[in-house]
């Protein structure tokens, strides 16, 4: 799903103007894994540790950061270093913006994070082609290929079976072939357009207390179909469905 967020922010022209001015920004839950303990470092080192549970992330830092970027805030978003499974004590600035892109595999699992979105979409990626991907990129990590397939028959794909999938109810939009699919892309590229240029009325959210949904307006749905947060023009647009 970051590469389709990455399209889609390509497509919108934001790629060409300076960070503190776009009006479009991307924010990863992979910023938001918890700080290991010592054991749980060097479990991970070995690759024996799940980093694709609801537990291998700080939710509480995750909803709170959220909840600043609605009010509109400038926030300090957490650098996570996937070599050596830490966070670093630098942080990612991420300035106000009109539509906010939350992307990760878990983004709908947490209640109280997945009503803060108005557009849910799921990008729904073969499996042949998130291992491919997986193992080209960890190896880019200096991963070798016998730790990588030991971690994603023993955690990836089964908390992708048992957490990220079981999420794809909640999706207003699901994407298949994720960035491959243009049509689908190109939709929301155009929806995203519309609430930039103001042709999309304003959309009333209720109280961020407890439990309480948002109000979502309808997105045009496809036969096959991955969101949005506003905080009166401010947007916030997720995908979800990448193991890690």
């Amino acid at each position: 799903q970051s590469t389709v967020c990455e399209k889609i922010v390509e497509l919108l022209g934001q790629n060409a103007v300076e960070r503190r001015q776009r009006k479009v920004q991307i924010l990863s839950q992979d910023s938001f894994y918890k700080v290991l303990t010592a054991e749980q470092q060097a479990k991970a080192l070995r690759g024996q540790y799940n980093f694709d549970h609801p537990d291998a992330f700080d939710n509480d830092l995750m909803h709170t950061t959220l909840k600043n970027i609605v009010e509109g805030k400038t926030v300090e978003v957490p650098t996570y270093d996937f070599v050596t499974h830490s966070r670093l004590a630098e942080t990612t600035t991420v300035y106000p913006a009109d539509v906010v892109l939350f992307e990760g595999i878990l983004v709908f699992y947490n209640q109280d994070i997945r009503d803060m979105f108005h557009l849910r979409l799921f990008v729904d990626t073969d499996s042949d082609v998130r291992l491919s991907r997986r193992v080209l990129r960890d190896m880019k990590r200096g991963r070798d290929l016998e730790q990588i397939l030991s971690q994603y028959t023993t955690f990836v794909k089964p908390a992708f079976e048992e957490f990220c999938l079981p999420t794809k109810k909640y999706a207003d939009v699901i994407i298949p072939r994720g960035v491959d699919n243009m049509v689908a892309i190109n939709l929301i590229v155009q929806h995203i357009q519309d609430i930039l240029n103001g042709d999309i009325c304003k959309w009333q959210r209720g109280a961020m207390n407890g439990h309480s949904r948002t109000y979502k307006r309808p997105f045009p749905e496809q036969t096959e179909s991955s969101n949005v947060l506003t905080a009166g023009k401010r947007s916030h647009l997720e995908s979800s469905s990448r193991p890690h």
